[in-house]
This record gives C-alpha cells, structure tokens and sequence, in this order.
C-alpha cells in the first residue's frame, strides 16, 4: 500500500511530527534538501562547475530549495538562486536558511534569468498553493520552463493542485519530482501527473506516527502480478479456484464473452460458465473450449448455473433484448420462478455480484433495481459496479432526485473518487470508476486509485478483460475463506484486480507499443 495525500492531510502530518513526535522543522527542512541532493547526484546531475538555478519562494518550501543551494555550493556547482515573492512574508524557517546560505558563494538574481544552466529547481511553491498563479509568479514559471538543462521539482511542481492535479493558471513542467514524507494525490492525477515527470518519494522522518486517529483518504496498491493474484494451493481442484459464472456476449457480440471468459481463467479461475446467446456457441467452442455453455434465454439452464457457480458476473456485450432483461432479472431477486425454491433463490441472492457494461444499463433503465441493489448491498451481498465515466454519469443521474444533485460530466471529471465513493456509500456496494486513473471505492474505506496501466488500454474490450480478472479474484477469495467472507475480500479484490489489469497492459504496451495494443494482448 501506498499513501496518497492530499494537502490538507499533508499539512497536518507535517504539524503532528513537529509538535507532537518532536522533530524540529529545520530539521525536516535539512532532511528534504539532502535526500533531493542524494537523488540528484545518484543520476549524476551533481556535477562540479556546472550550473543551476534555483526557483524559491518565501515559504517553506523556498526554504528548502535553499537547503539544496547551499548542499550543492558544497559540491562545487554554480548556483544561482532567484527569489520571487514577499520578503515580508518570509516564514522564520526560511529566513534561518536565507541566513545561513549568507554564508556560501550563491549569486542572487533579481530578474528573469538568461543563462543557460544545466539543472533548473523550482521550490517556488509547495503543497499549500490552491488558487491560480498569477503576475510574477506566472512569469517566473513561465521563464524557467523555458530555460535548457533538467528540470526538478521540490515536492510537487509549483502550479500543480496537490488535491485535484489541476493546473493553477500554469505549472512548472518536471522531469523529475522528489516528494516528501508522502505522495500527493495531484501528482498521480490528470493534467498534473503529466508536470511532474517521474516521481521520486523521499524519507525525511514524516512517517505513519503522525496520521493520529485519522489515516489518509486515499491510496494505492504494489505489488507485481506474482504478488497480486490469489496463491495456489498444491492439493487444490477446479472447484478449489472458483466456480464463475458469465453473462455475456449477445448476438454479434460473442468477442466480449470471449474476452471475459478467457482473461477469468487465466487469472485463476478454477471453472468458468458462460451463458450467452445461441449464435455464439461455435465461436466459443473455438475459440475458448475450457468453458461450460449454456444458453441464456433458457431460464432452467441460468437457474441450475446459479446454483452451481461461487460468482456472478454480468453484462459484457450482452445487449438490452427480452433474454438479457429476464436473467438481470433473476440475479437480482425481482422475478421469482417456479424452477427453484425460496431456500435456492436467497442462497443465490447472496452471492458476490459483478455488474458491468449492458449490466450497469439495465441498472439505470429501473429505478426499482437501484433500492434491490442497496437492499442486497446493506445486507451484506458483495456488488461491485464498473462504471466507465459515461456509465457512471447515466447511474448517478438516474437516481438524482435521491441523491439532490444533478451531476455533470465536468463535475464528475474533476472529481470522481468523490461522487463514487458517495455513490459507494448510498447503494452499499463497491464501485470500480473505470478512468485514465481508475478509482475503486466502498463504504467504511479508503479510496484505491490505480496507478498501473497507459493508453494503449483505451481499446475496446478491455473492460471485458477486467470483468473477467475481477470475477476470478473474487471467486478466489470467496472459495479460499468460505466462513469468513467479508466486505473487506471484495473490496481486496476489486483492488488487486484494477492493478493486475494496467500492469498487464503496461507489459502489452512494452511489447507492441500502446498504438498497437488490443484487448487480447492482455491476456496472454
């Protein structure tokens, strides 16, 4: 797990490890400046006689910077330091500094500078800036992103939101940023990741003691694929790894229960069940023969599959017609039948769900469906949606007279941890907001944002690949802990899932280039 702080959360960690753990703020301040000047002299940008430049301002952060302009005066480096901003704003730590470097051969510029440098730090501003740059401040960013040499940003680049990952009128545009004590959440987002070049963490003694009773609201998941799927038991069997069953491909659209099925059992599912119209019964023997068949208008053949499977997955290419709507139907308890008992029926209602692609657009043809969602969700049937941004707009949106707000794709954009956590939280369920950055969220836990993946997996059909890998996971953990199954393994592996997608379409993009890659590159 990694943190991933906002400003507010950063601020505050800050504060509890100053006055509570005791750790002086010079002290923090030495230890930020040292680890950048270790960072930078490991790829060997500390190089004697060279020259840099090094953008402060008047704050903390700027203090910093002049930390690492007297560090790299000790290496010998020519080091230029513009100061842009208030001098009567100066916090007392950085006037210690300013005081110190007194000290040491740094050349002060009063004006927008004209050499060329090798190396260009901006410590103009830190975590804190939340309005757009302006004036001198816009000039001076303006000015250094236009400068030859590499380019570093201390903390985060002066311009970018530390919450949203917006850029505040304009930003310092990084080839490298070193962040302290946690990363923020606006370096990992949408434009701003794209400022901050790569991004190095630094320790510099703000640590998990000072988050109190409040840890962050957000995090990511590590790991490689090795890690992140379910362990293989040695004396297990087919029904050992889990027993998925699939609701997918219409006619014409037998691609998507292919993907599916097939990225299920290469996540490790055990046996895998597809119902599915009955134009696609050749293609699947063909192209996938492992899997079972039914035939999804035959409602003997979905309830008898109920029965038999450990998970549910629905939706990936399975159209709007009278068979689709009858199963949907079924799976979630609003039409009875006579082919099973009211004993079979509530077993199978509290098995884990996966609602995804023409699954999500029946949930929003129905109000009604919504409140049997919330129903199962509160008592206690894992559901997990898999909105992309249009999908989630058209949920959110119908139920909107309950949630009071009205909700548009812009709003959505700037923010979709938030309204999918709060959608998270009204249906009782977990919601996979499928995204450039994907963000998992359920009730009574942190916000997951997935960091693994890249363009190229803006293909069609890829979401039919997660729909599977996520079916798979699931299955795992609800076979392996049959007795202790909690939200928590669901949610576990909504996570897991996420991450093992984009690593699969980062080793894709590896092999063929992200132009190139397709849907089943994933898989194998």
């Amino acid at each position: 797990m990694r943190y991933l702080v906002t400003s507010e959360e950063m601020k505050r960690y800050d504060k509890a490890t100053i006055e509570e753990i005791g750790i002086p703020g010079p002290v923090l301040m030495e230890r930020a400046a040292l680890q950048t000047f270790l960072c930078l002299k490991e790829r060997g940008f500390v190089v004697s006689g060279r020259k840099v430049l090094i953008l402060a301002g008047y704050g903390n952060n700027g203090g910093d910077g002049l930390v690492l302009a007297r560090l790299l005066c000790e290496a010998n480096m020519e080091v230029c330091l513009w100061l842009v901003g208030n001098e009567t704003k100066a916090t007392p730590d950085f006037s210690l500094q300013k005081k110190i470097l007194n000290a040491f051969p740094v050349k002060w510029l009063n004006q927008k500078p004209e050499d060329a440098y090798a190396m260009v730090v901006d410590a103009l501003f830190g975590v804190g800036l939340s309005r757009p740059l302006e004036g001198e401040y816009k000039e001076a960013i303006e000015a250094v992103n236009g400068l030859s040499g590499i380019k570093i940003a201390m903390d985060i680049p002066s311009g970018v939101s530390a919450d949203f990952g917006e850029v505040l009128g304009t930003a310092f545009q990084a080839d490298i940023t070193v962040t302290y004590g946690f990363e923020k959440k606006g370096l990992y987002l949408y434009p701003g990741t794209n400022y901050a070049g790569e991004v190095i963490l630094a320790d510099v003694g703000i640590t998990w003691r000072a988050f109190g009773k409040e840890k962050p609201e957000c995090f990511a998941v590590e790991g490689d694929l090795q890690e992140l799927l379910p362990k293989r038991m040695p004396d297990g069997n087919k029904g050992t790894f889990g027993k998925v069953l699939i609701l997918a491909g219409s006619y014409q659209m037998a691609g998507a229960a292919v993907l599916c099925a097939k990225a299920c059992y290469r996540a490790g599912a055990g046996m895998v069940k597809v119902l599915t119209a009955k134009e696609n019964r050749v293609i699947l023997q063909e192209t996938l023969p492992e899997a079972l068949l039914g035939d999804i208008a035959e409602e003997k053949d979905l309830l008898s599959s109920l029965a038999w499977c450990d998970v549910i997955c629905i939706g990936p290419g399975l159209g709007l017609d009278k068979a689709a709507q009858t199963a949907f139907e079924i799976i979630l308890g609003e039409k009875g039948s006579d082919g099973i008992s009211a004993e079979q029926r509530e077993t199978f209602l509290k098995k884990p769900l996966i609602i995804d692609a023409d699954g999500l657009n029946m949930l929003t043809e129905n109000e009604r469906r919504m409140y049997r969602l919330s129903e199962q969700g509160q008592s206690g049937r894992q559901i997990i949606l898999t909105p992309h941004a249009g999908e989630f707009l058209r949920l959110w949106n119908a139920m909107e007279r309950h949630l009071s707000y009205p909700l548009s794709m812009k709003e959505y954009k700037s923010k979709p941890w938030f309204y999918a956590k709060k959608f998270a939280e009204w249906l009782s369920i977990i919601v996979v907001a499928k995204d450039a950055r994907t963000f998992i969220c359920a009730p009574k836990h942190p916000v997951c944002m997935n960091l693994s993946g890249n363009s190229g997996m803006a293909t069609a059909g890829s979401g039919d690949v997660l729909a599977g890998i996520l079916s798979a996971l699931v299955a795992a953990n609800k076979v392996k802990r049959q007795e202790e199954w909690e939200e928590d393994m669901a949610f576990s592996a909504a996570c897991r899932a996420v991450r093992v997608h984009g690593l699969l379409g980062d080793e894709a993009a590896k092999r063929l280039g992200e132009h190139a890659v397709m849907a089943g590159d994933l898989i194998p």
